[in-house]
């Protein structure tokens, strides 16, 4: 395992007992037994190889979307953040993306080759990998809506080619073969004849107008439940501004949880709880989290 902490490059790979609040958006979470961000998809397949078997995995990409608790993460985390960010645009509308490819980036890139709809991708806080793993969505529109087929790793190393067809597909939810994750995709857009950048930027306005940006946070905490608005529910039951310790619910948009700074992961945790049990008192609806909730509590 030694080895593999450096590239041909030179670059480390590969650490132990990394403190994740380093690696996710809302700057809270324990160490991860092994840290592993490779550099290169030859690099991921040696580390997969060589690990023991049976070692627990878990994949995270920019670190959006998600909470670690404060004792951390148990295995090895794959980081896919350094990993080539490819993108490839040809004439027939398809566009192949890497895992690693932040979805802004897939929304511009696409929108100079006169490609779309890609705009909405622009509003999703995070990599390719992520936004396929959880179907992301933004401004309407969601990850899979376009996707044709995918790149996958397994726990071997071993990388496969699959269709659509391969994966069950809902709001928020991707369900496909067990033990495989998402190194790239193709998309199919329409050829415009002329570039969505200017919505693009418009998007972005929206969006800094109205989310905390800027903040730690990890972007919409809840999903939207059947006609309606998780943000209006939280807003509506009067919960903007409502804190546990260091964790507060933003006054910008009452969907987001912002760390003031000071907070831990059981903060968030507990405001997370206490939201959804004021809002079911309140309004009667359930609020179901969006965002992923890994590892263990603190001793």
């Amino acid at each position: 395992m030694t080895a593999m902490a450096e590239t041909i490059s030179g670059k480390r790979e590969l650490w132990r007992n990394e403190p994740l609040a380093r690696h996710t958006s809302w700057r809270v979470g324990g160490p991860a037994d092994l840290y592993f961000r490779p550099q290169s998809i030859e690099s991921l397949q040696r580390f997969l190889a060589e690990l023991p078997p049976g070692t627990p995995l878990t994949w995270i990409g920019l670190g959006s979307n998600l909470l670690v608790r404060d004792g951390g993460i148990r295995g090895a985390v794959i980081a896919t953040s350094a990993l080539p960010k490819a993108f490839e645009a040809g004439d027939d509308g398809r566009v192949r993306a890497s895992a690693a490819l932040a979805c802004a980036t897939l929304a511009k890139r696409s929108a100079r080759a006169g490609l779309g709809p890609a705009a909405f991708f622009a509003g999703i806080p995070g990599s390719i990998g992520g936004a396929l793993a959880m179907n992301a969505g933004a401004f309407g529109g969601e990850t899979w809506d376009r996707v044709e087929a995918v790149t996958t790793i397994d726990v071997s190393g071993r990388i496969q080619q699959r269709p659509r067809a391969d994966f069950t597909i809902s709001y928020r939810s991707v369900q496909g073969p067990a033990a495989e994750w998402f190194i790239g995709a193709c998309f199919v857009f329409d050829v415009l004849g002329s570039s969505e950048s200017g919505r693009i930027r418009a998007l972005l306005r929206e969006r800094a107008d109205k989310q905390p940006l800027g903040l730690p946070s990890a972007g919409s905490v809840f999903r939207n439940p059947e006609q309606a608005h998780a943000g209006a529910l939280i807003e509506s039951a009067g919960l903007k501004g409502l804190a546990v310790g260091g964790a507060v619910v933003a006054e910008k948009h009452a969907n987001f949880i912002i760390n003031t700074g000071r907070a831990t992961a059981a903060d968030i945790e507990s405001l997370i709880t206490e939201v959804r049990r004021r809002v079911e008192a309140a309004t009667g609806i359930a609020l179901e989290p969006e965002i992923r909730i890994l590892g263990e509590a603190a001793p």
